[in-house]
């Protein structure tokens, strides 16, 4: 639903506080996660990344190695998804999309392998996989430490260290041998577990920032890249919207225009019936008045998919609404918008037709009953969530319609992110930079 919050400079307080050991607790579990299964998947992924490089030169890499560094992309996809969703941290996505020509078979399997060896992200996304097994991992497990060991503490203050009477038994600094020193351990264990709750959050952030720093371009390359993207989607934008503009020309002709031609002809019939055959005249103009009711629905019809009258009126949110509505699904979809205010009118209307393409993909594909839509606005970011709970599998590149809407977001410097694991759930993630009023 849509809301503006506003409040005294003293409402947040209250709730601030209570949500500090929730946000804190989340942090570490997701560090933990995090901590756990990017350390084995990234030593894993760079390990077979630079075998198969190395295997080019004995011909076998190069049919490996698109596939490995596909894998990889999709890895560090994952890892931008999350620190958006988990720390609010965006990362672009630079990768070069390949030529709509390029060619199959295995001349088709070199160009694609040299194509993505030459794009300066995957560089990036092997250095990161090094920091990310070393300080990347450090950092994550740091976010869950600092609240789980401190129970450690606690637990020795209650009376563990008579277990280790004999040899007692190191917590941090404090060797524990007694019951006043076990309190000690249980006083080190509080102080770890007050600063936990205090930076947890932010250590996680930390961690994702330190993602963005390696996977993110250069200042001057990434505008140099913006640059080449905003190119190539400029004359993508062209070419769609000349098919555009023949669909729409296509449908006149074959729809409205024809009805109204139609329409033309009866009534030129009833006027020479009129007087010589009533009956019939008035049969021709009863037809000639479903004619003109029918050339009307198409028009509008036609209309609503040039530019939704609901959007220019209501703004995104209520179309998004009403689309979802129309949706054939088991369980009414759930929309939540959070906007202040309304983005230009290019903007609202690329992301309404890039959630209308995402969820016609869900019908198609998915074997969905639920849909989730998430709008918000944050940092100059328009930022649109679609997520069901279908089979998964989704994969920008495979003719899905992830592609033609990864090219329709480029055209306005957007991106495009999706987390589709084999049986879900599936998770699209746009943003579009603008500014609202």
């Amino acid at each position: 639903m849509n809301s503006v919050t506003a409040g005294g400079p003293g409402d947040g307080a209250g709730p601030a506080s209570r949500s500090r050991p929730r946000e804190a607790a989340l942090a570490a579990g997701r560090g933990l996660v995090l901590a756990v299964v990017g350390l084995p998947v990234s030593i894993v992924f760079f390990v077979v990344t630079v075998v198969s490089i190395v295997f080019i030169v004995l011909g076998v890499g190069v049919f490996t190695t698109p596939a490995v560094l596909t894998g990889l992309r999709a890895y560090a996809n994952q890892r931008r998804l999350l620190a958006a969703t988990w720390s609010d941290v965006r990362i672009p996505v630079p990768y070069r999309p390949f030529p709509p020509d390029l060619r199959t078979g295995i001349t088709g399997q070199v160009e694609r392998c040299t194509l993505m060896l030459k794009d300066p992200a995957t560089w990036r996304d092997i250095q990161w996989l090094l920091v990310d097994m070393t300080a990347g991992f450090f950092t994550s497990l740091l976010t869950a430490v600092l609240l789980i060991y401190p129970v450690e503490g606690f637990v020795l203050g209650a009376g563990l260290w008579r277990v280790f009477v004999d040899n007692g038994y190191w917590y941090t600094f404090v060797r524990v041998s007694s019951q006043s020193t076990g309190l000690a351990a249980a006083a080190v264990g509080l102080v770890l577990f007050g600063v936990g709750l205090r930076y947890c959050p932010d250590l996680l952030r930390l961690h994702f920032r330190l993602t963005a720093a390696l996977l993110a371009p250069a200042p001057g390359q990434a505008l140099a890249e913006r640059i080449e993207r905003l190119t190539e989607t400029r004359h993508d934008a062209v070419d769609n919207s000349a098919a555009e503009l023949r669909r729409i020309e296509r449908d006149l002709h074959d729809g409205a225009q024809a009805r109204l031609v139609a329409v033309g002809m009866d009534l030129g019939t009833v006027e020479a019936l009129i007087e010589k055959d009533p009956a019939k005249a008035k049969e021709l103009i009863s037809k000639a008045r479903q004619s003109s009711a029918d050339a009307l629905t198409e028009l509008r019809d036609l209309v609503r998919g040039i530019h939704p009258p609901v959007l220019a009126e209501r703004g995104l949110g209520d179309a998004v609404k009403e689309l979802a509505l129309r949706l054939p699904l088991p369980l009414e979809p759930e929309v939540d918008v959070e906007l202040p205010g309304r983005a230009d009118a290019p903007v609202e209307s690329a992301a309404y037709f890039a959630v209308s393409e995402a969820l016609t993909n869900v019908v198609k594909h998915a074997d969905a009953d639920r849909v989730w839509v998430d709008i918000s606005y944050a940092e100059g970011m328009l930022r649109v969530a679609v997520t069901d709970n279908g089979r998964g599998g989704a994969e920008i590149g495979r003719g899905s319609g992830l592609s033609g809407l990864e090219r329709r977001l480029g055209t306005f410097d957007g991106v495009l992110a999706v987390s589709s694991p084999a049986g879900g759930p599936t998770m699209v993630t746009m943003e579009l930079p603008c500014a609202l009023s």
